[in-house]
């Protein structure tokens, strides 16, 4: 928005275990420069930065000589972090944000509210495979975990029926880009406004 203060975060996290970088402007174009060094994550985190349109550069040293644990789950941390940093005060937004995305036999079902109070409902089906590729498919619910505790979301995710774990998974990251889109836009009719009767989010 021309003239408007930028929506950007940025966050180094450095542990023993990985050096992450996170990069985010909320009202970017959807531009995504990603390695984590797990193929599929990145391939995620691709489909958040194209279908948010957020401009995303996410790049990770992880100990993946061990596995891929720390690897997602710091990653993700930086990641909330980055996206509360660029949310600002959330002054003329629309706060609450909701997408229902199907991909082929998969549908996934998002709704966030950017509330400053982290809390998570994560549901999908049972009994999915337990790899795509290097990706264990029991990271998913923690991605959102972690996302979520820096991030300080609400985050309700419902995949009610799925077949394919990649298709399950893939669908959950292009319900969330969209939902998170829609709640962390400017509402022209709210401009200077804070989204909460509480006085604060």
């Amino acid at each position: 928005m021309s003239g408007a203060t930028a929506r950007v975060g940025r966050v180094e996290r450095t542990t023993k275990e990985t050096t992450v970088l996170v990069e985010i402007d909320l009202d970017g174009t959807g531009q995504v420069d990603v390695s984590t060094g797990v193929g599929f994550y990145d391939h995620m985190l691709d489909q958040l930065g194209r279908h948010g349109l957020f401009d995303l550069k996410v790049k990770t040293d992880g100990d993946l000589h061990i596995d891929t644990h720390h690897t997602i789950e710091d990653t993700a941390l930086a990641l909330g972090a980055a996206f509360k940093q660029a949310l600002g005060d959330k002054v003329g937004i629309y706060r609450f944000g909701n997408c229902t995305v199907p991909l082929d036999e998969s549908l996934a079902q998002v709704t966030v509210d950017l509330s400053g109070r982290p809390y998570l409902v994560h549901t999908e089906p049972e009994n999915m495979a337990p790899m795509i590729g290097t990706y264990d498919t029991t990271m998913t619910r923690h991605i959102f975990e972690s996302f979520v505790a820096q991030a300080q979301i609400a985050l309700h995710i419902h995949v009610p029926y799925g077949r394919n774990a990649h298709h399950i998974v893939e669908c959950q990251f292009k319900a969330l880009a969209r939902a998170l889109r829609y709640a962390s836009e400017r509402d022209p009719r709210a401009a200077g406004i804070l989204p909460s009767t509480k006085g604060a989010l």
